[in-house]
């Protein structure tokens, strides 16, 4: 009986500690966030810089490219140019895609959703714990 007592007290202590800690990571995720989205605003701006980078033009522009008077001239075959024409509309379609997402807010969603289903999973997990042991005790 005695075995059992103790591997039921380690078992009680060892997933009370595991929803605590739960618990703090998503508290302090939240805390992250809030600190970025009100006193340090400017922390996340890398984040916009890289979701605006532009689609690259293609590499057999550089090879074809003849420069006349200030002019850039090309010589292009017909799949070339059906190959540049469908990265021109692509790199519109990207545009207006991007241009209505706000990547920082949705960054910010995803991990307030993590952040969330951490305190969701941590706090019952603790509290059923943490109580039956103090149950335990008071017996």
């Amino acid at each position: 009986m005695a075995l059992k007592d103790a591997v039921r007290k380690i078992y009680l202590y060892l997933f009370s500690i595991v929803g605590l800690v739960l618990l703090i990571i998503g508290c302090v995720s939240f805390l992250n966030m809030g600190l970025k989205a009100f006193v340090f605003t400017q922390a996340d701006e890398e984040m916009r810089l890289n979701f605006d980078r532009p689609v690259e033009k293609p590499r057999f522009i550089e090879s074809e490219t003849v420069k006349v008077e200030g002019e850039v001239q090309l010589t292009l075959t017909e799949s070339e140019k059906a190959q540049l024409q469908f990265i021109f509309d692509e790199n519109e379609r990207w545009r207006e895609k991007h241009e209505t997402i706000d990547i920082v807010s949705v960054n910010r969603q995803q991990d307030a959703a993590t952040n969330l289903a951490l305190i969701i999973v941590g706090l019952p997990l603790y509290l059923y714990h943490w109580l039956t042991i103090r149950k335990e005790i008071k017996v």
